[in-house]
């Protein structure tokens, strides 16, 4: 029994570790790639480019390569890494390894990964931007308008996210489930939630689409980042009409459980 204890004990203890470096890097990642590119427009003015640099000079600098090589190693080091763990061959490996960390672990190094690409990211400073707004009144209103629009989507986002089973995405209920020998936490929704979430693996891409390309400026390194994820959520989704026919109904499900505050919460772990 004590060596239950100890080992649940420090399941839980690197859960909420994992859950604490997570929510950080979740946090940095929103400073990175939304408020930070906005901030350097909120007054009309940039320092993300170099609009009096012609392209054609631009494009013989061996510095502006250099960044986008760096740039193009760490968008494919999170993409092979957020894929690679999630490939059903892979995730059996580790399944097996790690048991209820397995999840934490995934979490872990995307987190990872996302800190290798905000740290070593290399903006492109000595080539024009493919647009910027600097015509008055717009170059103020504009970038007030793509913060706001950003506030939004990134609380949709977390919104959407804590709808989707957030303790279960981050790994907690693996280990909570585990410690009072529950088993996995999966095997207690229903086929079609199964299903649903094997397919949808990441429900949040309109918005992000939204968060990539709505700015006051766009430099060539931010281009290239765009266009790599959004590609990337493009083709990672897999949905069909049993698929969203779930997930409307969960919708009407969580309409309800705000309304009906005396209904039961396990009701929503079976579809209707």
């Amino acid at each position: 029994m004590a060596t239950l204890t100890v080992r649940g004990f420090a399941l839980c203890a690197i859960s909420l570790f994992n859950f604490g470096f997570v929510f950080i890097s979740g946090a940095d990642f929103i400073r990175f790639i939304s408020f930070r590119a906005i901030y350097h427009n909120i007054t009309g003015e940039t320092t993300l480019c170099q609009d009096s640099i012609p392209w054609s000079e631009a494009l013989r600098d061996s510095s502006v390569f250099k960044s986008l090589l760096v740039d193009m190693a760490l968008l494919a080091l999170f993409i092979t890494q957020h894929s690679l763990l999630a490939w059903p061959p892979v995730k059996q490996v580790c399944q097996s390894m790690l048991g209820s960390l397995n999840r934490t672990a995934y979490c872990f190094t995307t987190a990872l990964a996302l800190q290798a690409l905000m740290h070593y990211w290399q903006p492109v400073t000595s080539a024009p931007c493919l647009w910027s707004v600097r015509q008055a009144p717009w170059s103020v209103w504009f970038p007030l308008f793509c913060f706001t629009m950003h506030f939004f989507c990134w609380a949709i986002i977390c919104t959407i996210i804590m709808m989707f089973d957030y303790p279960e995405l981050m790994g907690i209920k693996q280990v909570y489930y585990q410690v009072l020998g529950m088993g996995e936490p999966l095997s207690y929704k229903s086929p079609q939630a199964q299903r649903f979430l094997s397919h949808y693996r990441h429900p949040v891409c309109l918005e992000f689409g939204v968060v990539l390309w709505l700015l006051p400026a766009l430099s060539l390194d931010r281009l290239l980042m765009a266009l790599t994820l959004s590609v990337y959520l493009a083709l990672a989704h897999s949905l069909d009409k049993q698929d969203l026919t779930f997930l409307c109904n969960q919708i009407r499900s969580k309409v309800q459980l705000f309304t009906e505050p005396t209904s039961s919460p396990d009701s929503n772990l079976k579809e209707k």
